[in-house]
């Protein structure tokens, strides 16, 4: 794997989880990008919309109206390491459990 692909499964990973501690696991996607900005994945708004479009495509989110996501059950256990998806790094142990 390379590092590309490392990064592009971290940031999947960070997208997921800051939906997990969203209030409702929804937010706005532009509100999602910029939190996952804060843990250091800068996206142009071209990517976030790629990354969120393929995190649909897996069933790990959901598209709501007013152009806002929500994480879907599956996505939650991705993102706290109960099921794994080719794709999205594994989180450490402890990361993401709160």
């Amino acid at each position: 794997m390379t590092y590309a692909d490392e990064v592009m499964h971290a940031r999947r990973l960070a997208l997921l989880l800051a939906l997990y501690f969203a209030n409702g696991y929804t937010l706005p996607r532009t509100a999602l990008r910029k939190q996952v900005e804060l843990t250091g994945y800068v996206m142009s708004f071209d990517l976030a919309a790629t990354e969120i479009a393929w995190l649909i495509e897996q069933g790990l989110v959901e598209p709501l109206e007013l152009d806002a996501v929500r994480l879907t059950a599956r996505g939650e256990d991705i993102a706290l390491g109960r099921g794994q998806n080719p794709g999205v790094r594994r989180p450490s142990p402890g990361e993401g459990a709160g």
